[in-house]
């Protein structure tokens, strides 16, 4: 067997061994990227090599899992794996998030010790190399607030399904004590909970900032978000992370813009349709016109708003603010 099948191979046990409830079979030609035949071909393969593959009954098909998981020697991590997971450390630490930065040191430590020591010896030039020859652009900007104490609080609420209070320093009310149910953490150029105050309409979440909750505790109440909410709906929302309405957002790149938009992800939500005289016309459901604006500016003379006028009004107010403060007529 060639080297390429079998790294597929021993790719699809890890796969396997990593998943608790297993894989169909629809799934495995999902993640393995090959055809339901092939899949098929591969199980086979694996369950000669690992026979403690297990086969689940769930109607109307069935899951597979190798429920002991592999053995070490299957496992060793390689240079490029530990130079990538200590670089997105090291990122997390320069940007601000030191709690991400702390468990993913962590996780190196931990995987490190449970590896043998010749591998370890083998690793460490290579590992070295990778280091001094790769780094991260640091991006201006906010840095993110990260208490472990309060990430520790919220994160304790979600897994056990109980309410929070806190003071929250922001709001028209600085200072007054919220009860809230957490929905969930989003990450980003500044940290927010996203959550529904106790006695607000059930699914009306909104973004609590985190470095303004003071004296955080989990209340013994329960709480839980409800079913048809996903975080990661509703963070694509918006264009950033403020909330408000939803907007029907179009765009026209002139043709000196062209090219780079056609390579670049304004929102998840985008159609760009190529136009006769070169320019694209960019479509997009989005809430968040305040930061679509600020990052409209970045394209200069590249970018005309068609709509919608909120908008265009929020553009030239920025725009005017600007002018305004540098002394421009």
């Amino acid at each position: 067997m060639r080297h390429e099948k079998a790294a597929r191979l021993l790719e699809l046990a890890r796969r396997l061994a990593a998943s608790a409830e297993g894989l169909t079979l629809d799934e495995m030609s999902a993640v393995m990227q090959v055809s339901r035949r092939t899949v098929e071909r591969m199980r086979d393969a694996v369950r000669e090599a690992f026979p403690q593959m297990e086969e689940i009954a769930d109607p109307p098909t069935v899951r597979f899992r190798i429920p002991s998981g592999l053995d070490g020697i299957f496992q060793a991590p390689t240079a490029e794996e530990f130079a990538a997971l200590r670089a997105a450390a090291e990122h997390y630490r320069q940007s601000g998030a030191t709690a991400r930065a702390a468990a993913l040191s962590a996780l190196e430590s931990k995987v490190l010790s449970a590896i043998r020591a010749g591998v370890r010896r083998r690793l460490a030039p290579d590992m070295e190399a990778l280091l001094e020859a790769e780094t991260m652009a640091v991006h201006p900007g906010p840095r993110p607030f990260e208490d472990e104490a309060v990430l520790g609080a919220v994160r304790e609420a979600i897994v056990s399904l109980q309410r929070l209070r806190f003071l929250y320093d922001g709001g028209s009310t600085p200072g007054r004590e919220r009860e809230v149910t957490p929905y969930g953490l989003l990450f980003g150029r500044s940290n927010y909970l996203v959550a529904a105050e106790s006695g607000s309409s059930p699914g009306e979440p909104r973004n609590w900032r985190l470095d303004r909750i003071r004296d955080v505790r989990v209340v013994p109440l329960p709480a839980s978000r409800p079913a048809d909410f996903s975080l990661a709906a509703y963070a694509a929302r918006s264009f950033g992370i403020y909330q408000d309405a939803v907007e029907e957002v179009v765009l026209h790149i002139l043709p000196h813009g062209a090219e780079e938009a056609l390579g670049w992800r304004f929102h998840a939500t985008q159609a760009l349709e190529r136009q006769a005289d070169g320019s694209v016309i960019a479509r997009f459901r989005a809430a968040g016109m305040r930061e679509l604006a600020w990052h409209l500016f970045t394209w200069g003379d590249k970018i005309r708003i068609l709509a919608p006028e909120r908008l265009r009004v929020q553009m030239a107010e920025e725009l005017a603010a600007a002018a305004r403060a540098h002394g421009a007529p």
